[in-house]
């Protein structure tokens, strides 16, 4: 038999060994074995970071939720429910065609400079509706009070958490609109509020899904 023919086959049946075992490894043991640890140590985590209401999941601690009454006759964009706390602006201030209701197919930062005219008019008319949205019969919001994060979207568009200022900021709106104390719902705000990731990481911050479902409990007991 030709020596050339039979190192080839050598060759080739050394290569379909090194296939044939790489796929197994890297195919089928690594995966499970990553799979397992996951889901026996971080199990939350690799479940998606489920928040649940009532036994039904209802979003993921991860990803911003919109509370947005539904969408009347000939409006094209939706005005929120002030019955609830409301999260940061989606990317582009709900402007641009990117992102504009937390979807999840797109995420990203608008990629505009601070002194971008289309920037300054979304940041401005942001604030005015917050002043205008979170302002009292007996509580007037002062443009010093709205804090960046009320303003400004963040880089993903999809930010789940508020600052404790901003959340702090819609405690009269939410105890007016709700027949709730004011004092009643900031006890349920700093109830709520994460402190910095293993006490230096990050900012406190307020999860804005957690909160709502912790205020709808709270007024079906009212």
């Amino acid at each position: 038999m030709n020596n050339s023919f039979v190192n080839t086959a050598r060759l080739l049946g050394a290569g379909l060994r090194a296939l044939l075992v790489l796929t197994l490894v890297t195919g089928v043991i690594y995966p499970l074995a990553v799979t397992g640890i996951a889901q026996g140590l971080f199990n939350h985590q690799a479940n998606g970071s489920e928040i649940t209401a009532n036994g039904k999941v209802v979003g993921s601690s991860l990803i911003g939720q919109s509370y947005n009454l539904p969408l009347k006759k000939g409006q094209k964009t939706p005005q929120p429910d002030l019955k609830w706390f409301q999260g940061r602006p989606q990317n582009g201030l709900g402007v641009n065609s990117v992102n504009t209701r937390y979807s999840l197919i797109l995420s990203g930062a608008t990629n505009r400079s601070a002194d971008n005219k289309d920037l300054i008019d979304w940041v401005t008319a942001a604030k005015k509706a917050v002043i205008k949205d979170n302002s009292t019969t007996d509580y007037k919001v002062s443009p010093a009070d709205v804090p960046a994060d009320a303003v400004t979207s963040s880089g993903s568009g999809l930010d789940p958490d508020i600052s404790p200022q901003y959340a702090d900021l819609q405690v009269h709106r939410i105890a007016e609109r709700n027949g709730l104390s004011v004092a009643r719902t900031q006890k349920l705000v700093d109830e709520h509020i994460d402190g910095r990731t293993l006490g230096f990481m990050g900012e406190p911050r307020v999860n804005v899904l957690e909160l709502n479902i912790a205020l709808k409990e709270l007024v079906a007991k009212s």
